[in-house]
């Protein structure tokens, strides 16, 4: 019988030995890191002042997550980041994509500010750096303080004013060690899933709402880049989509017409006016009552990169009940799909890349790719997640196409780290290199870790 994660032995070295892949598509300087989220692995949910945020409101309430599991605890990084840096350190990664906890800082969200919350950060960054990690800091990975969602969260154009005093603190206070911000990871994904589908945080099932949020997601991450670029000396400032191509799961126009619209809101809405200062033409008129003269130039300020995350297509028929007119699918049978039934399809990630880099006209970087399981420890005490590498291996090597193609690709970052916290799933599914033993807290580092540590270590040469 394979022995419990708490009885395995020594944890495996991240440098053991591994195939390299072959590098010899990257450019120099190409950055490999790894990528996170606060409410993910941080825990500490109560710990040392912090606010509530709408996921532990959410996360409490009946049937919304698998097992009934929370965030509370999660990977406990606020007291083990020392230990997860270390395991980064192992990896060889250049950079650390990670998210500041908005409840953590401002426990209600604008006001009085908690400044153990502030020095958590002030430890992290100044201990990444120590370890020759460069710290990527993205403001807003979907955690909004509760305080605030009383107030109309993201529904009330005044979260555009209350985002951008958030942005001020964090620029003032780590903006002299911190240089590349994302203002937002996947806006496309928190509003369409939290305002009109109902899956997430903070719950909401109702078209107006998401339209109105949309449109004050974008004010926000406008007025947040013009606070970073008045604060931050030298920021190198982006924001984070989630793109996946949107197919059609049958052969009838009105099925066209339903993946065009899941395409505009899950990968146009938020680029497209953020860059162009255009809403797509699916939504334009419908946004439009949310509208003051001067928004779309509000929205749209310089960027200095674009920041992908992909993982698969995601498919799409006609639903005329639905709110949007779409009904979201599940992968056809006949697509390769991963163990949490995911499709695989490597040549749309390089697809997508090339797409964005012709679309967009800015220096993408990958700040995550990657795929989810469910396998355990063996009896050896290992993770032997021959599947991740595989993914990885095709995606990454779908990566060097695009660069081949003439793709502006300057980094790439593995999602994630750690097993976490998967949102609505709970911890019923590992994307992690590390795999987490959540009641020991240990952390074993996988095949995959060894893999992708060769991987950088080639790329080097």
């Amino acid at each position: 019988m394979p022995a419990t994660e708490a009885e395995a032995g020594p944890a495996p070295a991240v440098v053991d030995a591994a195939p390299t892949p072959d590098t010899s598509a990257w450019p120099a300087g190409f950055l490999w890191g790894v990528s996170t989220s606060a409410y993910q692995i941080e825990g500490g949910a109560r710990d040392d002042g912090r606010g509530p945020g709408i996921w532990d409101t959410y996360v409490r309430q009946r049937g919304r997550i698998a097992n009934g599991d929370t965030g509370d605890v999660a990977c406990d990084h606020y007291h083990r980041h020392r230990e997860d840096i270390a395991l980064m350190r192992e990896l060889g990664v250049g950079a650390y994509r990670f998210s500041v906890a908005w409840p953590r800082v401002l426990p209600r969200g604008r006001g009085a500010t908690n400044a153990a919350g502030l020095d958590f950060y002030d430890r992290l960054i100044d201990d990444l750096l120590a370890a020759g990690i460069e710290p990527w800091l993205c403001l807003y990975h979907w955690d909004l303080p509760q305080a605030l969602q009383d107030l109309g969260g993201w529904e009330a154009r005044d979260s555009a004013g209350w985002f951008a005093d958030y942005a001020a603190l964090v620029a003032r206070r780590y903006g002299d060690r911190v240089k590349h911000i994302a203002t937002f990871n996947e806006p496309g994904v928190f509003t369409l899933f939290g305002f009109v589908l109902d899956w997430q945080a903070p719950g909401i099932r109702d078209r107006a709402a998401y339209l109105r949020a949309m449109h004050h997601v974008n004010l926000a991450h406008g007025a947040a880049v013009d606070v970073l670029r008045d604060l931050v000396p030298g920021a190198r400032i982006g924001a984070i989509h989630n793109r996946q191509p949107c197919v059609p799961l049958g052969d009838q126009d009105a099925d066209r017409a339903a993946a065009r619209m899941l395409d505009a809101c899950w990968n146009r809405a938020f680029p497209d006016v953020q860059i162009d200062a255009a809403y797509p033409a699916e939504l334009a008129a419908a946004i439009e009552p949310y509208q003051q003269a001067g928004d779309l130039a509000r929205i749209c300020r310089p960027l200095d990169w674009f920041g992908l995350n992909h993982y698969s297509p995601i498919y799409a028929r006609a639903d005329a009940t639905a709110p949007l007119g779409f009904a979201w699918c599940d992968a056809p049978a006949t697509v390769p799909r991963t163990a949490i039934g995911w499709g695989i399809d490597p040549e749309s990630f390089r697809d997508t890349l090339l797409d964005v880099h012709r679309r967009y006209r800015l220096p993408i970087y990958v700040t995550e790719n990657g795929t989810g399981d469910i396998l355990p420890v063996d009896a050896r005490g290992e993770v032997a997640d021959h599947d991740r590498i595989a993914f990885l291996r095709g995606y990454v090597a779908a990566m060097g196409e695009a660069l081949a193609g003439g793709a502006d690709v300057r980094g790439y970052f593995v999602w994630s780290l750690l097993d976490n916290f998967e949102w609505g799933a709970g911890y019923s599914q590992r994307f992690g290199l590390v795999h987490v033993d959540y009641a020991t807290q240990r952390r074993i580092p996988k095949a995959s870790a060894r893999w992708y540590a060769g991987l950088i270590r080639g790329s080097a040469r």
